[in-house]
């Protein structure tokens, strides 16, 4: 039967039925989500070929928390569970094995920590959790020792680890933490080691300390300077202070319960605490609060880590800061990254305080007299008592420090951040910050103009999801290691091989990468800068970037293929033709030659191209990405038909071409489709399950009129009628029935057995 109408034979027909069919069965293609922030161009997952990294591991360790880089740049120390490790990381790869020294917690306290309820399994270990670099000769280590704090110093030879002497083990409380997850900081500064943990085994005493000098400070707990919940999570030196960074409840804030917030603590370097008052405490400690929120927004309240950036171009060194909240919104965490001045922390230390209101226990501003010199700076000589009387309840300032947000982005938690500055081939320097994730991944975020972060990637460093527990940054071997439990993981600060085209190179924005117009390849930008290199890190412009010569700022996209693959197809069959998504921030339409591609034989899914192969549907198919108002062709392909093969486009001469002989495979939403298909396996599979329906159908319509007589013919109440009972045959009117008798009454003043229908 001939279908002149629509010009089709019974075959194309059936053809097109199943190719609908087909469209229908497949899972919609969802949208990503919006309002999530920025997004990463490029991912990488665990494993992937195009990102290589280098995994040092060690079988009978675990837990590589603690990482120091040695001051020439080319050892890295390792404090991992019971262990300290020596890494040579002088040559690219993984890094090889200096030498590792043990330090395990001694047996009588294990069986101490085990006697306190303490796992042995998991706890009772000694973790490092203080590694630092005391002199050229010299490191000092503290860990928690089976919740008995304990440190020692470890002498170095030629970057080699020296024995741990037993006799050289000193307490260490104070400056580890008993248990190995609460968080803590410290930090040596002129020979003194400034730390901030937990002081007790409980883990409900918060203590700023100075050790490792004379005289010893640290925080009064009876005056509630901290929080008992208080969680360090930075330590960073300026010229005359030592700023501590951490996150506790809140207290002046007596409309909210429990309300988290980041504070910035402040002493001066050169305090030796009180004479009569203050004795071995802190007289110059001030703690501030820290905001970091978007205008409107609730702000993220908790702290997770920070690090200062004296940039070099900038007279005001910046604090960079990773922020979480203690809401969610939406269901899921977000974070922050915001930069704080360091000139605006000292002008709010500067500033008033606040007090607290004995009476009402409210927290008010500080409105009488000040004492010269002021309380809490960092004046030569002894204070006064008056003044240190002042400083025992005036220890918290009025103002907020407000910070500047870089990035917001939600449904990720940022643990980690290290940041460096990169220089582009015009000398201007830009800011590379890269964060860990409580799901093992790396983010390399780079702040353009205007304070605005743009994330270059986003690799997954480990195949199962845990966190990132420590980020270093190796600027002299250009890499990031990050720790966590299983090993260390070399990460190279850029991966400019991956961006096969100029297009691509320039898209990419990453300051560390350009186009090499002469080697035809995105090339690690190095010093001294060639002048065939090609970038633009601000606009991301390959118009004129990537051209040989002069050209106009058009917005007309480059159609001219690099390569084209030529897939030969069988008449009436299916094929899938993959479009790859070099980058997440581009959008992607298909075309066929000059026109669009026909909607009646095709459809995309998942950004592939499903393509039912008859007459007039062959040529060229291009998968276009439009980024940053530029377009380019992503793949080509030129499709043939076995039969009928189409002549060459002359305008397409030249071009080298790749012949795809495997069918193209893809599997997408659980579905996976041949490139090449035969209608009739699908024809004979529909029509049983058609048959199928049509006959549980039919049963089901069948069945449901002898349903219905058969209940007609039944007894309402009982089952069955008794002999002698049934209902007349005849039209004659029944018998009447007999009258009842109490016995023939149920509980519910129910007749049984008498009534008929």
């Amino acid at each position: 039967m001939a279908l002149p109408a629509l010009g089709l034979d019974p075959w194309s027909l059936l053809g097109l039925f199943l190719f609908q069919l087909l469209l229908l069965l497949l899972p919609p293609t969802t949208a990503e989500a919006s309002g999530q922030g920025p997004v990463p161009r490029v991912r990488y997952y665990a494993g992937d070929g195009r990102r290589v990294l280098s995994l040092f591991q060690q079988k009978d360790l675990q837990d590589f928390d603690i990482l120091l880089l040695s001051d020439d740049g080319n050892t890295l120390y390792v404090g991992a569970r019971e262990a300290i490790l020596a890494l040579n990381i002088q040559e690219p790869g993984i890094p090889r094995l200096r030498n590792r020294i043990p330090w395990p917690a001694s047996e009588k306290k294990k069986n101490e920590c085990a006697f306190k309820r303490k796992s042995n399994e998991t706890q009772c270990y000694n973790f490092i959790r203080v590694l630092v670099s005391f002199n050229t000769t010299h490191l000092y280590a503290c860990g928690t020792f089976a919740f008995s704090p304990a440190c020692t110093f470890i002498e170095l030879k030629d970057s080699n680890l020296m024995p741990i002497l037993e006799e050289h083990v000193i307490d260490g409380k104070g400056q580890s933490p008993f248990n190995p997850v609460h968080k803590h900081t410290a930090i040596l500064v002129d020979g003194m080691l400034y730390s901030g943990t937990m002081n007790n085994f409980l883990g409900s005493e918060p203590i700023l300390i100075r050790t490792l000098g004379h005289p010893v400070l640290k925080t009064d707990t009876f005056l509630s300077w901290l929080q008992p919940d208080a969680s360090f999570v930075a330590a960073i030196p300026s010229t005359q202070f030592v700023y501590f960074f951490f996150e506790e409840t809140a207290s002046e804030f007596d409309f909210f319960e429990k309300l988290h917030t980041s504070r910035v603590a402040r002493v001066c370097k050169n305090d030796v605490g009180g004479e009569k008052l203050l004795q071995k405490k802190w007289t110059t400690f001030l703690k501030a609060q820290l905001l970091c929120a978007q205008p409107g927004q609730l702000p993220f309240n908790i702290i997770r880590h920070a690090v200062l950036w004296p940039d070099s171009s900038s007279k005001v060194p910046h604090v960079f800061a990773v922020f979480t909240s203690q809401w969610q919104i939406g269901g899921t965490k977000s974070s922050a990254v915001c930069a704080f001045s360091l000139m605006d922390i000292e002008r709010v230390f500067e500033g008033k305080y606040k007090e607290l209101n004995k009476e009402t226990s409210h927290w008010t501003t500080y409105m009488g007299s000040e004492t010269n010199p002021r309380p809490g700076s960092c004046s030569v000589g002894p204070s006064s008592d008056k003044a240190l009387t002042f400083m025992k309840d005036h220890f918290l300032m009025d103002e907020q420090v407000v910070g500047t947000p870089l990035l917001v982005k939600s449904d990720v938690e940022y643990t980690k951040i290290v940041v460096e500055t990169a220089q582009d081939l015009e000398g201007r320097s830009h800011l590379v910050m890269y964060l860990g994730t409580t799901t093992g991944s790396l983010h390399k975020a780079v702040v353009s103009q205007g304070n605005s972060a743009r994330l270059v990637e986003e690799i997954q460093l480990f195949p199962a999801p845990e966190p990132v527990r420590n980020l270093q940054l190796a600027p002299a071997q250009g890499a990031v290691f990050a720790g966590f439990s299983g090993g260390v993981q070399r990460v190279p600060r850029a991966n400019c091989s991956v961006y096969e085209s100029c297009v691509d190179c320039v898209l990419a924005r990453d300051p560390h990468c350009a186009w090499d117009m002469e080697s035809r390849t995105c090339r690690l930008l190095s010093t001294p800068f060639l002048s065939s290199w090609k970038q633009d890190i601000e606009q991301g412009d390959p118009r004129w970037a990537c051209a040989n010569g002069p050209v106009g700022r058009s917005h007309q996209p480059q159609s001219r293929p690099q390569i084209i693959k030529e897939v030969l197809a069988v008449p009436n069959s299916i094929l899938e033709l993959p479009c790859p998504h070099p980058s997440a921030l581009a959008s992607y339409h298909w075309s066929h030659g000059a026109a669009a591609v026909p909607e009646a034989s095709s459809s995309v899914y998942n950004g592939s191209l499903l393509l039912l192969l008859r007459d007039g549907v062959g040529g060229l198919y291009q998968c276009w990405a439009t980024e940053r108002r530029f377009s380019y062709p992503v793949v080509s392909y030129w499709v043939d038909s076995q039969d009928q093969p189409l002549a060459l486009d002359p305008e397409l001469a030249g071009i080298p071409r790749e012949r795809m002989e495997a069918p193209l495979t893809r599997a997408g939403g659980g579905v996976a489709l041949a490139a090449q298909r035969s209608y009739w396996p699908h024809f004979l599979t529909v029509t049983v399950l058609l048959a199928l329906v049509l006959s549980g159908a039919l049963i089901f319509l069948l069945a449901s009129p002898l349903g219905a007589l058969r209940a007609r013919g039944k007894v309402q109440g009982c089952g069955n009628l008794p002999p002698g009972e049934k209902a007349p045959l005849s039209k004659e009117k029944p018998h009447k029935p007999p009258k009842t008798s109490a016995s023939d009454v149920d509980a519910d003043n129910n007749h049984l057995g008498t009534e008929v229908v």
